[in-house]
């Protein structure tokens, strides 16, 4: 009797798992996988943006559709809302509506700086932004920058990130949304322009000139150092808009002193008496980051400026139960998958907030606290009978307690 064969690797079916097309034809089980994987590739080749040039042209949300779906996942923060949301629009108006005429103005970028502290949702309005307009999207944290030839990364590899985010599809990528974190972590470290190299400062800023102006780089596909024969991707920044955040620790005292130089006269008191000094930062100012150590032309290059306003106990307290992808929904949901049922007592979550107010750690500090209530549980409980479980005021305590976390700042 004949051995059965594939007909396409010709193994034997000891070699092989065959599965019989008909009485004469076998296929192996790889050769079955490996055609599948080709046209699963070949159909996703297909589908790609650059394969269909006329569906390009994407119907743009206005600013107070932008806003509404901010609202949906971020809590608070009306003005940095508003101002992101008109910037966006503006920008990507400019992008999708390119006119050939010589005589139409020419519109130029709208990049953004926010200003606000450590978890107040810098990071978080830039990725939901990007989620919404769904357009390639990549966070760039500015501390690991340096100068062309240090220790560090060089500045194009912002667009590598922002290339592997796309795909490496270029046309996606020059139209996608580029967020640097710890902008504040390059300025300069005096007052006065450098006399020494500052690598990883003022170096930095220079670098990031061209990038944020818009012009053609040269970028490496997989990052790290350029040298001679590497193949390089050139890459237009015209129409990449760039939102840059940072805490900028201390900057309030600039600020400070900057109004009070300015009230001056018999009625200082009366002027000094309308400022708010819990929040500083609503009052900043181009030459605030100037006396902070960026250099003119980054600030120049950043024309949107917003800042984020400090979270209170309200604010914390809408933002573990409110948004779409809150906290708590999210452990609700996560138990549900198990089929068991999770309840939090509103003592419970203010017990959360007042101690991510005590540890000073913002919005991000929700997650970590009641990750540590919950740790037990998320351990035990999926191969538990019980298929309830309430989250009281005493237990968070209680758990909280032996999780050894202590405040930091003390």
């Amino acid at each position: 009797m004949k051995m059965k064969s594939c007909c396409f690797c010709k193994r034997t079916e000891k070699e092989a798992i065959l599965v019989a097309c008909n009485k004469d034809t076998h296929i192996c089980t790889d050769c079955i996988k490996n055609i599948a994987r080709q046209i699963e590739y070949a159909e996703s080749l297909q589908s790609t943006p650059s394969a269909n040039p006329g569906n390009e042209k994407k119907k743009l949300p206005k600013p107070i559709e932008i806003k509404a779906f901010l609202d949906r996942y971020v809590v608070g923060q009306d003005s940095a809302k508003r101002y992101l949301s008109v910037a966006v629009y503006n920008h990507y108006k400019r992008v999708y509506n390119k006119t050939e005429s010589k005589d139409e103005v020419e519109l130029e970028k709208s990049n953004i700086i926010m200003v606000g502290a450590t978890g107040t949702g810098k990071t978080l309005l830039a990725k939901t932004i990007a989620k919404m307009l769904d357009v390639p999207f990549a966070i760039v944290d500015a501390t690991v920058l340096t100068e062309a030839g240090y220790v560090g990364e060089d500045i194009e590899s912002i667009l590598t990130r922002l290339l592997q985010a796309a795909d490496y599809n270029v046309q996606q990528a020059e139209k996608g949304i580029v967020f640097i974190d710890e902008i504040d972590k390059i300025a300069r470290k005096g007052d006065n322009p450098s006399i020494t190299r500052d690598v990883s400062g003022e170096g930095v800023q220079q670098g990031l000139l061209k990038l944020l102006e818009g012009s053609i780089v040269n970028v490496p596909p997989q990052g790290g150092r350029k040298h001679p024969d590497q193949k390089m991707i050139p890459v237009n920044t015209q129409h990449i808009l760039y939102i840059c955040g940072g805490a900028f620790d201390g900057i309030e005292k600039k600020i400070a002193a900057r109004l009070n130089t300015r009230a001056v006269g018999f009625d200082t008191e009366g002027k000094r008496s309308d400022i708010d000094r819990d929040n500083l930062l609503q009052y900043i100012q181009p030459q605030d980051l100037k006396s902070f150590g960026l250099i003119p032309e980054i600030i120049g290059r950043l024309p949107i400026l917003t800042y984020l306003d400090p979270l209170d106990k309200k604010i914390l307290r809408r933002i573990l139960t409110e948004p779409e992808n809150a906290i708590i929904k999210q452990y609700i949901y996560m138990f549900k998958m198990d089929k068991k049922q999770l309840s939090f007592d509103d003592d419970a979550l203010d017990f959360i907030v007042d101690k991510a107010i005590e540890f000073k750690l913002g919005a991000r500090g929700l997650r970590s606290i009641t990750e540590s209530i919950m740790m037990d549980d998320m351990f035990e409980f999926p191969s538990s009978a019980k298929k309830s479980l309430r989250i009281t005021r005493e237990y968070a305590e209680e758990k909280f307690s032996k999780a050894n976390i202590h405040d930091a700042s003390k």
